[in-house]
């Protein structure tokens, strides 16, 4: 899904992922957001928050954390208050890395290749506000990937944010991601 053209207020970023098989390594996947100002919408974050990392300001949280996609449902939620967001504050990237570098002993995957969205069963993300799906997904189209982003959010000059939901993929260890994820608007 892409272009889903209306005033955001309030939105929730969930992602899922299946355990990893027993006497394997754990999958931990995280969701990552980047947030630009008005004088660099696509290099330089002026905000990252990930597993560890807070908003400044609150607009941001990371609700749910999981290092091993155990349990029913989503894994990891984060919720992004848009309506809050400063004024100069004009467009946030969301993302999914796999913190886990290397595929691993006993998957039968090569331990030393990193691990792809195609060895992680399961994954997928859902984009809603209150109780509307804007989004929802999976990881298949980016398999070979190591991160992706999954929404940008960008405020128009009325203030008003819309969301472009689109699945890119990026090869990249966790650091190179969080300074690639915004490159492409």
């Amino acid at each position: 899904m892409t272009g889903v053209r209306k005033g955001l207020a309030k939105v929730e970023v969930a992602l899922r992922w299946d355990p990893s098989p027993a006497g394997t390594p754990a999958n931990d996947l995280d969701i990552v957001a980047a947030v630009y100002g008005a004088a660099d919408l696509h290099r330089e974050p002026v905000q990252l928050v990930h597993f560890g990392r807070r908003s400044p300001d609150g607009t941001i949280t990371l609700n749910r954390d999981s290092h091993t996609g155990q349990g029913f449902g989503f894994d990891e939620v984060m919720t992004i208050e848009l309506e809050r967001m400063a004024e100069q504050l004009r467009r946030v990237v969301v993302g999914v890395v796999i913190q886990n570098a290397l595929a691993g002993v006993g998957t039968g995957a090569d331990p030393g290749r990193a691990k792809t969205f195609a060895d992680i069963a399961g994954t997928g993300f859902r984009i809603r506000e209150g109780h509307t799906d804007l989004a929802q997904g999976d990881f298949g189209s980016v398999s070979t990937a190591t991160a992706a982003t999954v929404a940008e959010f960008l405020r128009d000059a009325s203030g008003a944010w819309s969301l472009d939901a689109r699945v890119r993929g990026f090869d990249a260890d966790p650091e190179e991601y969080t300074r690639a994820m915004g490159s492409v608007g």
